[in-house]
Parts: C-alpha cells; sequence; structure tokens
C-alpha cells in the first residue's frame, strides 16, 4: 500500500490516540501535524473529537501551553495511585492553595505581585509549589531587578481534575469601594 493510500485511510483521532498514548510529555499540535502530514487545522478537529469520545472512558485530553496529552480521568485517579502503590496526594495548605489561585488566574506573575496580593512573603509557599511541580518558572519580568514569572504546569490541571486552565471557574472580583457603598446603602 503506498504512502498516500495509507493517508487516505488513516483515522486521525486513533492515529493522534496512539501517538498521545506513547508521547512522554505534552506535544504540540504542529508536531502531530507533522508526524500525520495533515494540516494544524485537521489536527486540532481530531483532538477535539478524541476528546469527545474520551469522556466516556478512563482518559481525558489535557491542554497546558499550547500543547496537548492524554492523562487518567480524575475521577479514577484514586484507583490508579493504590494500582500503582502512590501514597495519596499530599494536600496543599491554605497558603499554597491561595498562592496557585493567584498564579493561575494571573499567570505569568511574579513573586512581589503574588506578595502584594496576598499581603505576606510567598518564598516559602512558592518554593513548596515548585518542588511539588505545580508550578513552574516561565521568564523574568521586564522591569528592575527582572524578577521571575511564575506560570501554572500541566501537573496542576492533573492536581485539580482540570482539561486546561479554560476550565477554571470565572473570577469574580469585587472591588472594595462598591463594597461600602453597598453596606452605607445598607445602614442608611
Amino acid at each position: 500500500m503506498s504512502e498516500s493510500e495509507n493517508q487516505m485511510l488513516l483515522d486521525i483521532p486513533n492515529a493522534l490516540e496512539a501517538l498521545l498514548f506513547v508521547s512522554a510529555e505534552p506535544v504540540a499540535p504542529g508536531q502531530l501535524a507533522i508526524v500525520l502530514d495533515v494540516s494544524v487545522a485537521a489536527v486540532e478537529q481530531g483532538l477535539s473529537q478524541l476528546d469527545g469520545e474520551l469522556q466516556a472512558r478512563g482518559l481525558r485530553l489535557q491542554r497546558h501551553g499550547g500543547r496537548v496529552q492524554l492523562t487518567t480521568a480524575p475521577e479514577l485517579a484514586f484507583l490508579v495511585e493504590r494500582f500503582l502503590g502512590l501514597e495519596a496526594t499530599s494536600r496543599l495548605s491554605r497558603a499554597a492553595l491561595e498562592t496557585l489561585a493567584i498564579i493561575a488566574f494571573q499567570q505569568p506573575v511574579t513573586r512581589p505581585s503574588v506578595d502584594a496580593i496576598r499581603g505576606v512573603n510567598s518564598d516559602g509557599v512558592l518554593k513548596s509549589l515548585l518542588g511539588k511541580g505545580l508550578i513552574q518558572e516561565t521568564g523574568r519580568a521586564e522591569g528592575p531587578g527582572r524578577p521571575i514569572l511564575y506560570g501554572t504546569t500541566p501537573d496542576f490541571l492533573q492536581h485539580f481534575g482540570l482539561n486546561s486552565l479554560s476550565d477554571l471557574p470565572p473570577l469574580n472580583l469585587v472591588e472594595p469601594d462598591s463594597r461600602n457603598n453597598h453596606n452605607e446603602t445598607l445602614k442608611g
């Protein structure tokens, strides 16, 4: 069978599943398009179809930083941990969760920015989150001292059972002035 005949018979979602299954790390859709000798649009369409098919199975597609990978369905993670003899996922402190939330919604973000939002020094928490692989250094800011920029990792998504950052709930900020005006209205 010729190569062009193989391409005509190629089931892109199945081919993507096979490639992602053997990939040790997240893969860019462009890289998948090159291997499959199809357009990036065809890969994205295949990924969407594969994602729909996986919803009824024990795997999920996870997207992060323009890359995609196969992961265990979050609701089945406890079985995989038990099967592999892994310790239960460590609990995160309130400070760690607070810092992770800031990074997830503001990324890329610097430590001084995290400190300003939290109102306390975040050095220890950032080191802990880096050690757990939930955040990573993503570069340096253009400013005095060129502080390190932090962002979340694919492990962050797995830890919280998210397929992508777009799965995060909407961020509803309450303006301090509107709270004060609301309280004055209630008093008056």
